[in-house]
């Protein structure tokens, strides 16, 4: 049945010669289809990855708690312009590249929040049950 096919195929039907070739503007249509699926698959997504973490680097301030992309876990004693300073034990002090920062675990201003947010829903649960 297979060999029916291929002979169908190879003789029967249209010809690869006979085609006349196609619309050319259909062929430029589809190349700049799939460059803009590229674009929206896999650049633009990169791009806005990239813009996240320049901002989170630009929000490290001292005391934060970070994770590098060595995997090393420090609290940031000190900031300067392109490297941290990264407490990572007692008298430990280590300094590397801001670049290296691969996330913040937490920063002084989320716990800061949280701690706001804790004694609000405390003061909301004390004058519902009063």
């Amino acid at each position: 049945m297979i060999n029916l096919l291929y002979a169908y195929g190879t003789t029967g039907g249209t010809s690869a010669q006979g085609q006349g070739g196609g619309n050319p503007m259909s062929l430029i249509f589809m190349i700049i289809a799939i460059f803009a699926v590229m674009y929206f698959l896999m650049i633009r997504p990169q791009q806005r990855q990239k813009r996240q973490h320049q901002d989170m680097l630009s929000q490290v301030s001292k005391g934060d708690k970070v994770v590098t992309t060595g995997g090393l876990h420090g609290t940031v004693a000190g900031v300067k312009d392109n490297s941290l300073i990264l407490k990572i034990a007692d008298n430990v002090k280590v300094e590397v590249n801001r670049s290296s920062i691969s996330q913040i675990v937490s920063s002084k201003s989320s716990r800061s929040q949280t701690q706001t947010q804790a004694r609000k829903s405390e003061d909301k649960d004390e004058e519902s049950s009063s």
